[in-house]
């Protein structure tokens, strides 16, 4: 008897597991939009964060020149514009037997260290960073079995993701992994990434030097995409993976087959995750959509991302020799227009081959980390007001559409934040204006329509003398001789009754 209620319980447990288990699979994510589509889009977090870094790092850091496009342009011609000379430079100072593959033993990313790298990006005021899982040349940065051509088996014989997600997570950090690989493999209706017509790459017959140089049949490339992709996911588990262009190169089958991997991946783990591209190689209301060194020109109607490096344009992603950079206040005002406009930032650093971030990006990002803990407040956990500010600038479009990222502000454009609860409006003035004089600020108002109470100038607590007319919602700020405004940009807190 007491073996048969044994049974029977044991049987009834039975059940209930089976239940449990097939509740647990219909909530898994299937591969159609409309299922995909249930996933949370922008995470709470993300809205929260701002600013993540990441960084271009890879065997195009050892020839130093052009970008980290030089592993395209080292096997084509090009009369003129961007990748003009680079074939003749790398061929007169290498030779024309010297192929992308024979820089590899010397990326040797010896001073890398990823926990000292982790404190730098944080102490700049990142809330999320990693790094290029895997550009376009074919080289994946991770410890991969896919892919034989990564970095624990050759250059720096270190995994690279791996220790760098490991001490994000350690310092309490969200992580990204960006991947850039659909454009290395072959397309039905685009041109392959590298130049598989010259001499050196047609006579290619090694196995894994044909799956490098992406020289696959079409859907042995289509199927080494998504597995190089499922790999990094179920090893790392990132919280945002981001995909440059070209995504439109794999089937809709295949992009489904992706995002439900991670989708799936995310659940079993508990993160809360998103998915960023750009153009429109996924649907909207799957990814968070993704503009190269741009901006909004308008507050549109959900968040968005734009990735933009600290290099002055034309002067690479990846580490070139002479790389010029550009100034902190250029980079800080044009992020605060980003932040006044739903937008985030995804700041982009150039390590040498060496694994040296020198002192001019530390420098940048010291001074960025400097303003952004005084202005903390006004930038982090905030949302957008109705209106994200008004000023004189010069808008330009940007090269990726959208605005340009270097447009230059001055006192005279403002910006707004507002706090989660409503009751504070920051107000920022990008640029420095005069001290000992007024300064008028329009579009001041609460949702419940109440008054001004209090006017504070954030980096130095100062208290300011103000008149607040209602009815026009407009805001004179009296500001005495004695003030010092900020090189890079000064915000008002103004609190409401």
């Amino acid at each position: 008897m007491i073996q048969k209620r044994k049974f029977v319980k044991l049987y009834l447990l039975g059940i209930v597991f089976f239940l449990l288990m097939k509740v647990g699979m219909t909530q898994e994510y299937q591969e159609t939009w409309e299922s995909l589509s249930e996933h949370t889009k922008v995470p709470e977090w993300f809205k929260d964060a701002k600013m993540g870094i990441y960084f271009h790092w890879g065997v195009y850091t050892v020839p130093a020149y052009g970008g980290e496009w030089y592993s395209r342009w080292m096997y084509q011609y090009k009369e003129s514009g961007w990748g003009s000379g680079w074939k003749e430079y790398h061929e007169n100072k290498y030779g024309t037997d010297f192929n992308y593959h024979d820089f590899i033993p010397a990326f040797t990313g010896e001073y890398f260290d990823a926990k000292e790298w982790v404190k730098l990006f944080k102490s700049a005021g990142a809330k999320f960073a990693g790094p290029v899982a895997q550009h376009h040349d074919g080289f994946a940065m991770w410890d991969s079995q896919i892919n034989p051509w990564n970095a624990k088996a050759k250059g720096p014989h270190k995994d690279i993701v791996g220790e760098m997600l490991r001490a994000l997570e350690e310092e309490n950090m969200k992580t990204i992994t960006t991947l850039h690989h659909a454009f290395t493999y072959q397309s039905e209706n685009a041109p392959s990434y590298f130049n598989l017509n010259h001499k050196n790459l047609a006579s290619i017959t090694d196995t894994s030097l044909m799956q490098f140089y992406g020289k696959l049949a079409l859907e042995e490339g289509r199927e080494f995409w998504l597995n190089l992709t499922n790999e990094l996911v179920d090893k790392y588990s990132p919280d945002l993976i981001w995909f440059d262009s070209d995504l439109n190169r794999m089937p809709v089958s295949y992009l489904k087959k992706m995002t439900a991997h991670f989708f799936n991946a995310s659940k079993n783990s508990g993160k809360e995750t998103a998915i960023i591209c750009k153009q429109k190689d996924l649907p909207e209301n799957i990814r968070i959509y993704d503009i190269e060194r741009g901006g909004m020109k308008e507050t549109p109607e959900d968040y968005w991302m734009t990735d933009i490096t600290i290099s002055e344009n034309g002067f690479g992603w990846g580490y070139i020799e002479g790389q010029k950079y550009k100034s902190v206040e250029l980079i800080v005002r044009n992020m605060i227009d980003v932040w006044s406009k739903k937008g985030v930032v995804l700041l982009n650093v150039s390590p040498t081959a060496k694994g040296i971030i020198n002192k001019e990006q530390r420098e940048i990002l010291k001074q960025i980390g400097w303003w952004l803990k005084i202005h903390n407040e006004a930038v982090y956990t905030t949302r957008t007001h109705s209106i994200y500010g008004y000023g004189i600038a010069e808008v330009q479009d940007g090269s990726h559409g959208g605005q340009a990222s270097t447009i230059n502000y001055s006192s005279k454009d403002i910006r707004f934040t507002l706090s989660k609860d409503g009751k504070s409006l920051y107000a920022f003035l990008l640029g420095k204006p005069n001290a000992d004089t007024t300064i008028k600020l329009e579009h001041i108002w609460a949702k419940n329509n109440s008054a001004v109470k209090k006017v504070t100038l954030i980096e130095n607590c100062r208290e300011m003398e103000f008149k607040y007319f209602q009815k026009e919602q407009m805001l004179e700020v009296k500001v005495p001789k004695d003030i010092v405004f900020n090189n890079y940009a000064s915000v008002f807190k103004i609190e409401f009754d």
